[in-house]
């Protein structure tokens, strides 16, 4: 009886085995369609699944900010995004990142409704919707009603100014869609627990289908003033099949006119003060 059970273990353990090495096979020879223009199809609602919005490594569960929200507004652990497990952070960069945190309520600037910048938006618990012609991209994200253009095949074309989701220029490697970001400004931040970065980012975004509902999406972030070294970050983004699916708008600004405008108001000091 004991080796019938090792054998049917050993064999339940192959089958494993086999079955991820098919799905590894079927995603590695997926062939992605292509629209009208010959180009890899990336038209579509995508949304990412996980924790990467509250923290981009491995954490545990933690109280969220507001108590009487009790459960439901607690920040759930998960697994961390980051390839080699942790962000390579400068010593005094890392001060920083743990000032952040510990104020995250006060300072993180997505709860001022201001736009996530990238590749934040990409992996905020929000739908996004990319829509292609053979020059332009177009990323609109329902969170603020932020939106980016990605120039296609104009590596010369300089950014004009440094923006909040800075300056998107792109082109296919093969089924693989590579944005190339740079020109963002310091104000946004990588996650809910403070990663930072500086004005001096670039962020290489790749997209690649592998399968008909799924993208694998990396970014491999380099900022030397920040960072001591180039790392990455990978997830995959899902299709959103909801009947009739569409973003709805969400502009934020209403929700957070308390949390920046609330000093102006008449009586606002006494309020403080009580």
């Amino acid at each position: 009886m004991r080796r019938v059970s090792r054998c049917s273990c050993l064999t339940a353990v192959m089958c494993l085995l086999a079955l991820a090495q098919l799905s590894s096979a079927q995603e590695s020879a997926y062939q992605a369609s292509t629209d009208a223009y010959g180009n890899p199809d990336f038209n579509g609602i995508w949304q990412a699944m996980g924790t990467a919005h509250w923290d981009l490594e491995t954490h545990e569960s933690r109280a969220g900010p507001l108590w009487q929200l009790g459960a439901l507004g607690a920040i759930p652990g998960g697994l961390g995004i980051v390839e080699g497990g942790s962000i390579p952070y400068r010593a005094e960069a890392l001060t920083r990142k743990l000032e952040n945190q510990a104020n995250w309520l006060e300072l993180d600037p997505v709860v001022k409704c201001y736009m996530p910048g990238i590749p934040r938006a990409n992996y905020m618990p929000y739908p996004f919707q990319i829509l292609q012609t053979p020059d332009h991209i177009l990323f609109a994200y329902q969170f603020a009603s932020a939106s980016r253009t990605v120039f296609m095949n104009r590596p010369d074309y300089a950014a004009q100014i440094p923006t909040v989701m800075g300056h998107s220029l792109g082109h296919f490697e093969g089924d693989s869609l590579v944005i190339d970001v740079s020109d963002q400004y310091d104000l946004t931040w990588l996650d809910s627990s403070g990663n930072h970065h500086s004005e001096n980012m670039k962020v290489t975004e790749r997209f690649t289908a592998i399968g008909p509902n799924t993208l694998h999406y990396e970014a491999t972030i380099e900022d030397p003033e920040i960072f001591t070294e180039v790392w990455k970050i990978s997830m995959p983004l899902y299709r959103r099949l909801d009947k009739n699916m569409r973003l709805v708008e969400f502009k934020c600004q209403q929700y957070s006119e308390e949390i920046l405008y609330g000093h102006l108001r008449q009586g606002a000091d006494a309020d403080i003060n009580q």
